[in-house]
């Protein structure tokens, strides 16, 4: 009788369930702005971050894409006003839908397709996160291309400008 992985001359493994992260990066909970246009579609269309690592993103997006499908993803990265953008071409690996206040689309992602120079400056971002003391302010992003006339969802809308007679 084997008892504890012991059967009185030698000692066997136990096995049991182990839940070991299967990811090769490690991701980090950022909310960054997105620009994404699929294949058939010149027109961008605006979403957001949830996570990020160097091997890909977990995506808001207001429409649901196929799984397999790739497509082209502007990724806005950096702190303060030092606004870089990151070209990509990624392909969905898996999608949900998420009720909430816009039924968002909850979207992962993986790259396929970046250049040498933006995956340098999308891991000096991911590092920059990692060895921060405290919360970097990177909501400012979200800020600053709501000024452009960026909003989370929705298309591009111009600022009016204020009248400078107006105090």
């Amino acid at each position: 009788m084997v008892k504890d992985g012991y059967d009185g001359n030698e000692i066997k493994p136990l096995f049991g369930t182990v839940n070991f992260e299967r990811r090769k990066h490690p991701r980090i909970s950022v909310n960054l702005p997105i620009e994404y246009w699929q294949a058939d579609n010149s027109k961008g269309s605006p979403g957001c971050t949830v996570d990020i690592s160097e091997g890909g993103l977990l995506l808001y997006l207001r429409e649901k894409i196929e799984v397999g499908q790739n497509i082209r993803v502007k990724l806005f990265i950096g702190s303060g006003l030092a606004l870089k953008p990151i070209d990509a071409i990624v392909q969905v690996v898996w999608n949900e839908f998420h009720y909430g206040e816009n039924d968002d689309h909850r979207t992962g992602v993986k790259f396929v397709n970046i250049s040498l120079e933006d995956m340098d400056k999308l891991r000096n971002f991911l590092e920059t996160l990692k060895n921060s003391k405290g919360p970097l302010e990177v909501n400012i992003l979200s800020r600053l291309l709501s000024d452009l006339g960026f909003s989370k969802f929705g298309s591009f809308s111009p600022p009016i400008p204020k009248d400078s007679d107006e105090n």
